[in-house]
């Protein structure tokens, strides 16, 4: 039998990013609490409103789910999420994010990095391995146990714990990586702004999000209005990946004025398409490329020197 999820739910007053009053937001529609399909008028479930940000973009659930336990959301067993291959490291994973940090650092060997919401491991390895001296942060209990018994990572290097509950030193790193955690947060101004008082002046932070704009959700979206609903496919707040926003480049800019950061470099990537049919694909990937409307935004935030 499915665990029992218990929740809270949160309303909010102003935009995680830039600050403007909700009361300004467009309304895009509901969110339910499962895959909704072809026909989401057909299921039955608990469905929460999806706002945007009128002013940076963002996109996000309105009220917000919290879980009564995080571990309701993260504390499924990595096996379950992956195959037996993805236990397996090599040295090219997460190199090309490590290799934009280094560009962008003037690096040298013995710079200090640190890993949030590190899963297995598989990045801090490779941070080591380019030459980073590596710490990491996991909040889902079975990624952290995984990480130490079958990725061999330390756990004097790794913590148990959420960023909003641990510490470190300020300025005790020169590059920090969020990976593809930021958009699981409750709080993402909050915890940014933590982690930038740990990044040394001068220090980078790798951020990996869902963009507002991707053009397969427009299309989704259409779709459903088209069929008389008022359902979006944006976000999944309580379901599995549990996402509670959606980013675009402004979002960032408008955090960055407030809390000291400039955008050093940033790109999206398409990322593969798993709805609408397969003769399309090429086609919408030559405009999600050529629009810079694909699924994922990828910023590097340096800290003011």
């Amino acid at each position: 039998m499915e665990k029992v999820k218990r929740y809270i739910f949160m309303h909010m007053s102003s935009c995680e990013m830039c600050g403007e009053s909700c009361e300004e937001h467009k309304t895009l529609g509901i969110r339910l609490n499962k895959s909704q399909g072809k026909s989401p008028k057909n299921k039955t479930g608990i469905a929460v409103g999806v706002k945007k940000c009128t002013r940076c973009n963002l996109i996000y659930a309105s009220p917000q789910p919290i879980p009564n336990d995080l571990q309701d959301h993260y504390g499924t067993p990595p096996e379950d999420y992956w195959k037996p291959e993805y236990f397996k490291w090599n040295k090219n994973y997460f190199r090309i994010q490590t290799q934009t940090a280094q560009e962008l650092l003037n690096f040298k060997k013995g710079m200090t990095a640190l890993d949030i919401g590190a899963g297995l491991g598989k990045a801090m390895l490779t941070l080591e391995n380019e030459g980073f001296d590596t710490l990491g942060l996991e909040p889902s209990k079975p990624f952290y146990s995984r990480a130490i018994e079958q990725m061999g990572i330390s756990e004097k290097k790794l913590s148990f714990g959420a960023v909003e509950d641990l510490d470190y030193d300020s300025e005790s790193f020169d590059f920090i990586t969020f990976g593809a955690v930021v958009e699981h947060l409750y709080n993402p101004k909050e915890c940014i702004e933590k982690a930038m008082k740990w990044l040394k002046p001068n220090g980078i932070i790798h951020i990996e999000v869902p963009s507002s704009n991707w053009l397969i959700s427009a299309i989704i979206n259409k779709y459903y209005r088209l069929i008389g609903t008022n359902y979006v496919t944006n976000l999944s707040p309580m379901h599995a990946p549990f996402h509670l926003y959606e980013f675009d480049l402004k979002s960032f800019e408008y955090l960055g004025n407030e809390i000291g950061f400039n955008i050093a470099k940033h790109h999206f990537s398409v990322c593969e398409i798993f709805f609408l049919p397969k003769f399309l694909h090429p086609l919408l990937n030559w405009y999600m490329k050529r629009t810079n409307r694909g699924m994922q935004l990828t910023v590097y935030l340096k800290k003011n020197g």
